[in-house]
């Protein structure tokens, strides 16, 4: 399995910033595409912010799109996300994953991912 660990993730009031890690254990993380997800309560886990493995190719939910930015550092192999201006609707607990087969129509798509992280979670509110 490709273990990957995410952190960063806490309690800020909305309009507040974070960053989220997703740090690679066990694999060069430039092999693989790599996503970040997130699954409040009571609702299915959503794409959010997905990068390929040159960081060339990025998608981003239409919720996140201008708030939340993906970048990657092979070298250190770590993905991060940036998250500005948050909203309570943006609490929940955030994944990272690794997508095994690159697909780029497939990306962000809950299906193409393979291996996950633990979650770290992110709580909006005043």
């Amino acid at each position: 399995q490709l273990q990957v660990v995410e952190s960063g993730g806490d309690l800020v009031q909305p309009g507040g910033s974070l960053r989220l890690s997703c740090v690679a254990s066990n694999f060069p993380m430039d092999y693989y595409d790599i996503g970040w997800f997130r699954q409040a309560p009571g609702k299915e886990r959503e794409g959010v912010a997905c990068i390929s493995t040159s960081g060339g190719d990025i998608k981003y939910a239409d919720s996140v799109k201008g708030r939340f930015t993906i970048s990657r550092d092979n070298a250190k192999n770590i993905v991060y996300l940036q998250m500005n201006a948050l909203k309570p609707e943006d609490t929940a607990v955030y994944y990272c994953a690794v997508a095994v087969v690159t697909s780029l129509r497939a990306m962000c798509e809950t299906y193409a991912y393979d291996d996950w992280g633990q979650g770290t979670q992110v709580t909006v509110s005043s």
